[in-house]
């Protein structure tokens, strides 16, 4: 006799499971149930006058999303908002920060001698008897000074504030390309992008307006007229580094850099020294700092030997052994202008000329 759980007959052939094996490929499982559209309702639910016997389902039930997965969901829009809201506005920027960056002023100063230009055939004669017999060697005469962290900026800004300013002076003062009237990109590529306008109308238009000189940005001769006549430049000055506000550093540099130079092209020629001062106001803001970037803020220049009447905007034109500054003032100034900086020229002192 077939079994209370087996058809009439027992089963089918008498193998295991009968004929469901024949009905496998059509057996509902639990995915297929729960995408269904309709539900039928429970016996419960059928004692309350339910007129129709099922009821059709929510898309978002018959997906079967669970309220955990809707959180979910929710969590990483709001995630990924947060994230584009942070790359779009630095959790450190200020209004401070973003200003634009000044305008450099300048100042170039000749320094005229008061009589000629003492010269000799070594280089290293003229260093021992001058006020430079001790500075160091240009590879290491901007030393870094011992530094530390500010208010709002850690020890490494500090640092990377120090490194710009330094790598400025190295590019803008001991570069041979430079200091020859060449290519001045290695110079342009450390400025705020702010500045580049300003840099390359100094050297497309240059004009002693304060503004727009470019011996006020960096050191160069006029190659017609003279060239290293020695690979040692020597340099003594010092770098310091304070906090401006809490959105900017500042650096100030105060070098003195000695030159020897000869006639442009004779190498038979004597050698003469010249020396250049510059003080450099550097300023950097966070984003100045993360691109190892920097703001000249300001320029202060006194060079020579070199003679008043001559334009040393666009080139030094130094005075070079033997020679005498020639006769003449400089360049006119108008009070009634606003556009133009006033023309200046100082004497050099004869304690600042080596002793031959």
């Amino acid at each position: 006799m077939a079994g209370l759980g087996d058809p009439p007959g027992g089963t089918p052939d008498g193998a295991p499971g009968g004929g469901e094996d024949e009905y496998r490929s059509v057996v509902f499982d639990e995915s297929f149930v729960r995408a269904a559209r309709l539900q039928e309702f429970s016996a419960q639910e059928r004692i309350a006058d339910h007129t129709p016997a099922v009821r059709r389902r929510t898309a978002l039930r018959r997906a079967g999303l669970s309220r955990q997965a809707l959180v979910l969901v929710m969590l990483i829009a709001v995630a990924f908002g947060t994230a584009i809201y942070m790359g779009v506005r630095h959790p450190y920027q200020s209004p401070d920060a973003q200003r634009a960056a000044e305008p450099v002023r300048m100042t170039v100063v000749p320094l005229a001698p008061e009589g000629r230009v003492p010269g000799a055939d070594d280089a290293a004669y003229l260093y021992e008897r001058s006020p430079a017999a001790h500075f160091r060697s240009a590879a290491e005469g901007v030393p870094l000074p011992v530094h530390r962290r500010t208010a709002h900026f850690s020890d490494e800004q500090v640092l990377t504030a120090l490194t710009t300013a330094k790598n400025y002076i190295d590019r803008s003062a001991f570069d041979r390309d430079v200091l020859g009237g060449g290519e001045a990109r290695s110079v342009r590529v450390l400025l705020d992008p702010d500045q580049l306008d300003q840099f390359d109308e100094s050297f497309d238009r240059p004009t002693a307006d304060g503004r727009h000189a470019p011996t006020g940005w960096l050191v160069r001769f006029d190659p017609a007229r003279a060239e290293l006549a020695d690979a040692e430049i020597r340099v003594s000055g010092s770098l310091r580094a304070v906090e401006g506000d809490a959105s900017t550093l500042e650096v100030s540099a105060d070098h003195t850099m000695v030159y020897p130079l000869r006639p442009a092209g004779d190498e038979g020629a004597e050698a003469s020294l010249f020396t250049v001062r510059r003080e450099l106001h550097f300023r950097f803001d966070r984003d100045d700092l993360r691109l190892h970037q920097t703001q000249l803020v300001a320029a202060y220049v006194q060079a020579g030997p070199l003679s008043c009447a001559d334009d040393s905007a666009s080139h030094l034109r130094p005075l070079l052994a033997g020679q005498t500054a020639r006769d003449g003032a400089p360049a006119g100034t108008d009070p009634y202008s606003t556009d133009n900086a006033t023309a200046l020229c100082g004497t050099l002192a004869a304690d600042a000329q080596p002793k031959v």
